[in-house]
């Protein structure tokens, strides 16, 4: 897929696209930053544990497989963002899969996050395999959850005491998106709300 490139509220000029092997020593440098900005994401500083060598080939592998993508967003070529995308393997699960999307906290609030997203929606639509687009987040992270309303994500159930940060347990909401409107998520919304 083609990048492209989207003004962000600050004026400045976010690139997304792919990424690629070349990218793994400044996506393992982004991911320790970001790590330590928020506590929303599953893991803290130190806790990524991949050397280059792995992510050299876990992004080869991404670049690979049909059901995968992994985009950066990048202002002057700094990474400032990442989405990380895969779906289901065997043919009952390969049509849906889930996400985990990552901004720098100087980009909060400035369309990078959205952006990311809607290059998604687009790539997912595009492979004419993917039909669902899942996600987890936090409970108490009210900026995300109003995010992912606007793009149109529903939420589908509550995962208990999923993220444990120094002994303290926080809950995680199963959102999805279904891409063509399916009968099968409208009742499932429907159920939650009874």
């Amino acid at each position: 897929m083609d990048g492209i490139a989207i003004a962000l509220k600050n004026g400045q000029v976010m690139d997304i696209r792919e990424a690629s092997p070349e990218d793994a020593g400044a996506l393992i440098a982004y991911v320790e930053e970001v790590c330590g900005e928020s506590d929303n994401l599953t893991f803290g500083p130190g806790e990524f544990g991949m050397t280059l060598a792995e992510e050299e080939a876990f992004l080869r592998g991404a670049a690979a497989a049909a059901g995968q993508v992994y985009f950066l967003g990048l202002v002057g070529g700094r990474i400032v963002a990442a989405l990380n995308f895969a779906a289901g393997k065997r043919p009952r699960t390969r049509h849906a899969g889930e996400f985990g999307l990552s901004v720098r906290k100087e980009y909060w609030g400035l369309g990078a996050g959205g952006a990311m997203i809607d290059m998604l929606i687009k790539w997912a639509m595009e492979t004419s395999v993917i039909h669902k687009i899942d996600l987890h987040v936090r409970v108490d992270n009210d900026r995300a959850i109003a995010l992912y309303r606007k793009k149109g994500f529903a939420l589908e159930g509550t995962l208990r005491a999923e993220i444990s940060i120094d002994g303290r347990f926080f809950d995680l909401h199963a959102m999805g998106l279904m891409l063509d409107g399916g009968p099968e998520f409208e009742e499932s919304e429907q159920s939650l709300r009874k």
